[in-house]
């Protein structure tokens, strides 16, 4: 335990920082879960919806300081590849072929 007294203060802004940066980073991984669970379920209304959650939480949390923007940029990269699978698997097309043309 620190005896000066700016140290002292210091360790308690630093308790408190770090139970807020870990309030934000709990709330970011329920709402990935989340999306991750809507997509593997294949619901295209609702991931949609959580991928717009996840992005402007993940957003919020490079303002404060929590992530590094790069991070986030990567993770961000990772919800829109996951959710454009997701569309992509859901689009059907049937394609003619009369021997090797496209109809």
């Amino acid at each position: 335990m620190p005896n000066i007294k700016s140290a002292k203060k210091r360790v308690l802004v630093i308790d408190k920082k770090t139970l807020e940066n870990r309030r934000v980073k709990s709330a970011i991984k329920t709402e990935l879960k989340k999306f991750e669970a809507a997509v593997s379920e294949g619901n295209k209304a609702s991931a949609q919806e959580l991928y717009n959650v996840c992005v402007k939480k993940l957003d919020q949390a490079v303002a404060k300081g929590v992530y590094h923007k790069n991070t986030v940029s990567r993770k961000k990269s990772q919800l829109a590849k996951a959710f454009a699978a997701l569309l992509l698997s859901k689009l059907e097309l049937t394609l003619q072929f009369d021997g090797d043309r496209l109809i």
